[in-house]
């Protein structure tokens, strides 16, 4: 049982549960003390957090195989959601079958770690074939833009999020307070960019008065994206002893990429929504919208922190 304690991704994940658990017990004694207000948003938003948490902690202690197949299943969601906000030609429908294969594919490279493929699979030859399987189709209105948003949506829900998963492939590392693993990697790559969302909106309610991007995300604020990224490039120095093979100075460098390149995804799904005409990528995740809504900042801190940590130490 001591082992089980010595094991920092076992302590974060217990973290993880109590942070939870306190958010918990304070929404409960907000509707004690305001019976009079309705905080039904706020409840589901934090129910909604128990089954995110869950999955999560299940994908961190299962074997590698399942967290792998679990991070595959997020990616099929994603792209299934992605499918449902973007106008799709009729013609195109035999195309999406292909397009959906992409996925399994693509996580197989991971499970086999064939690092090659995995890489240009779907940038190299799901990019080439899905517009010639619409060639022979042999209908050209729309073409352009059916095949472009196809393909951003396999990059952005698939590539991209494969490389969680590529994350937990990796061999296990020697760091300073003992053996890294790739599911250690995968927790640190996550809390803090969900960190970076929480304390960029903490930091921009609290200060921000400039607006970043306003036609955009008019929410997003200069003291909120300086604040958010200050934050977690902090919480990226504090944890990466224990989750990573980092020194000091590439851990600073890990928590500026996180906090920079989260808040780029996170506003370019935005402009995506935007030109689509939503608020939410859809209802999945009650209180949170879809599970676009969730993954959006992951879309670009994922593979940009696995080339970082991969190309220093792998």
């Amino acid at each position: 049982m001591s082992d089980w304690w010595m094991n920092p991704l076992h302590v974060g994940l217990v973290g993880l549960l109590c942070a939870l658990g306190f958010a918990t017990l304070f929404v409960a004694w907000l509707v004690f003390r305001h019976p009079d207000r309705s905080y039904m948003e706020l409840k589901l938003r934090v129910r909604t957090w128990w089954v995110i948490i869950a999955v999560f902690i299940a994908a961190m202690v299962s074997s590698r195989s399942i967290g792998i197949a679990i991070f595959g299943v997020v990616s099929f969601l994603a792209f299934k959601e992605f499918l449902t906000l973007v106008p799709t030609r009729r013609a195109d429908y035999r195309v999406l079958m292909w397009a959906y294969l992409a996925i399994p594919l693509q996580y197989y490279w991971v499970g086999v770690t064939w690092y090659g493929m995995f890489i240009i699979f779907i940038p190299v030859y799901v990019f080439l074939f899905l517009p010639t399987r619409m060639v022979m189709i042999g209908e050209t209105s729309g073409f352009l833009r059916a095949a472009g948003t196809l393909h951003w949506g396999l990059m952005t829900t698939v590539f991209s999020l494969s490389h969680i998963a590529y994350l937990l492939a990796l061999p296990d590392q020697a760091g300073s307070a003992g053996a890294v693993t790739g599911a250690m990697l995968v927790f640190f790559l996550v809390v803090l960019t969900e960190l970076n969302d929480v304390a960029q909106y903490v930091w921009g309610k609290s200060f921000g008065r400039r607006k970043v991007i306003p036609k955009v995300s008019p929410g997003k604020t200069v003291a909120g994206l300086l604040g958010g990224t200050a934050t977690t490039t902090l919480a990226a120095w504090a944890m990466a002893p224990w989750f990573t093979p980092l020194n000091e100075w590439e851990a600073l460098a890990a928590g500026l990429l996180i906090g920079l390149t989260g808040f780029v995804g996170d506003v370019v799904v935005s402009a995506v929504k935007r030109d689509i005409g939503v608020k939410d990528s859809g209802a999945m995740l009650p209180g949170h919208g879809g599970i676009l809504d969730r993954l959006d900042s992951l879309t670009y801190t994922a593979p940009l922190f696995f080339h970082f940590i991969y190309y220093l130490h792998y």
